[in-house]
Parts: C-alpha cells; sequence; structure tokens
C-alpha cells in the first residue's frame, strides 16, 4: 500500500537555517499528507530521490499540481542535509526531473500498487520519452482537476527552448478511468502560443476538441516557466474544496 515518507533524516540537521526554514514551509509542514509512489536512495545513502503525492493541494488553489519530485542530499559525516524540489503535474515529469538530478532511471519507477497503468501502447511510449529525452522544453503552465472522479484528467502546456523549433508550443493531457485503474496520456503540438492557449480554453470550456498531432518527439520538460509567456486561465473546474 503507498506510504507517509521516511525521509530518513534522524540524526541530520539542514546544512542552515535558510535550508530548514525551506524543508519546513515547503516539505515537512504537510508531511502527514505527502503519499511516497516512487523512491530511491543510494548505498551510501547520500542522496535519496521521492515521487510524492501531495493531497493537502486538492484542498488549495484549484488546479495547482499534487505531485513533488524531490532530492534529498546527505552530507553523512557532517550529518547535514541539503534539498532541492519541485512541484510537478505528471509522474513521468517528476522522474525526469529525478532522472536528471542523478537517480537512475529504472530506481524510480511507481510501485505496483500505486496509481494507475497505462491503458494503451501510445501511453506508455510517451510516458518513456518524457522520461528519458533531453531537456528541451519548459513547463507553462498546468491544471490538475479531480472534482469529478468520472473526469479526472491533468493537462500541461509546455514550450520548447528553442524558438525556431517546429510546432514549438506542446500540450499534453493525462485521463483518468477510474473504473477501469487505468489511464491514457495524448499529445498535441502547435506552432504558436496562441493556437495552444486556443485550445486549451475551448477543451476547458467543454467543447470536444481533438489534439493536433505532434510530429516532433517532446523531450523533457524544464521546471520553471518560459519568461514572458502568460499563462492560460485556471478552468474553475479544480479540485473539491
Amino acid at each position: 500500500m503507498p506510504s507517509s515518507p521516511d525521509f530518513r533524516l534522524d540524526g541530520y540537521d539542514a546544512v542552515n537555517d535558510r535550508v530548514a526554514e525551506q524543508f519546513w514551509q515547503h516539505i515537512d509542514i504537510e508531511a502527514t499528507e505527502l503519499t511516497v509512489l516512487a523512491e530511491h536512495h543510494t548505498d551510501d545513502q547520500r542522496h535519496s530521490y521521492y515521487v510524492l503525492h501531495n493531497g493537502a493541494v486538492t484542498w488549495g488553489i484549484p488546479g495547482e499540481p499534487q505531485l513533488v519530485a524531490l532530492h534529498l542530499q546527505r552530507d553523512v559525516k557532517a550529518r547535514t542535509f541539503r534539498f532541492q524540489h519541485e512541484q510537478l503535474p505528471l509522474v513521468p515529469m517528476a522522474q525526469s526531473w529525478l532522472i536528471a538530478r542523478g537517480c537512475p532511471k529504472d530506481a524510480i519507477a511507481l510501485r505496483p500498487d500505486t496509481g494507475t497503468d497505462p491503458a494503451d501502447e501510445a501511453t506508455r511510449v510517451l510516458e518513456d520519452r518524457l522520461t528519458s529525452d533531453g531537456d528541451h522544453f519548459a513547463l507553462v503552465t498546468s491544471c490538475t482537476s479531480d472534482d469529478d472522479p468520472d473526469r479526472m484528467q491533468i493537462t500541461v502546456l509546455l514550450a520548447a527552448i528553442d524558438e525556431n523549433a517546429p510546432l514549438r508550443f506542446r500540450v499534453l493531457l493525462e485521463e483518468v478511468d477510474t473504473e477501469h485503474g487505468t489511464h491514457t496520456l495524448r499529445e498535441g503540438g502547435f506552432a504558436t502560443y496562441e493556437q495552444a492557449t486556443a485550445w486549451w480554453q475551448a477543451h476547458w470550456s467543454g467543447d470536444d476538441v481533438p489534439l493536433p498531432t505532434a510530429q516532433t518527439a517532446t523531450r523533457r520538460s524544464a521546471p520553471s516557466a518560459m519568461p514572458g509567456l502568460p499563462a492560460p486561465p485556471v478552468p474553475r473546474t479544480g479540485p473539491t474544496r
């Protein structure tokens, strides 16, 4: 069964007061709401990697990502630690973020009793690409909607770092089938930001608009938002209060 995190920090102190305060604000204060979806620890105990689900987000700002990628770094001689973390919308993006920080890909797979299964081969292929490929895209915005248990979905807007990349803007759409315990993930490609956000707004208005085919592989998305690009409005169908 999914479990609460053991950060393996007994006997360790934060490397300084600033790190201690940030760890409390971003991780420890909501530790009882965090569920471990995947974790890996190096044999020398210097590094721990976690994919966590934060149940507290459901009660926060509508649409916020519910996953946390956490990388703990320990100085085993000094008995101190520091950390990096990122709030991300999709499991492959969290795995990718951790892999970029030294976690082996085959060590951070989800636990067998956790989450939903890919519904088809297209989902598996796209998730593998998101997990494995280079940092060619940046996260612009995302929306996680879990207010309707029969229509749980996550939308993600990415932008290529290379402004001359074909179909520079990508939308990822994950839809969860809670009845069968599966999910699908699809990718759409757009030449302009305006086209991408027009699809986004139509989709969240309830229109049945298909995603245009993305012919170029989506790469792993960097965590920071692209400067100068406003995020599309968050739909009002956000998580349940």
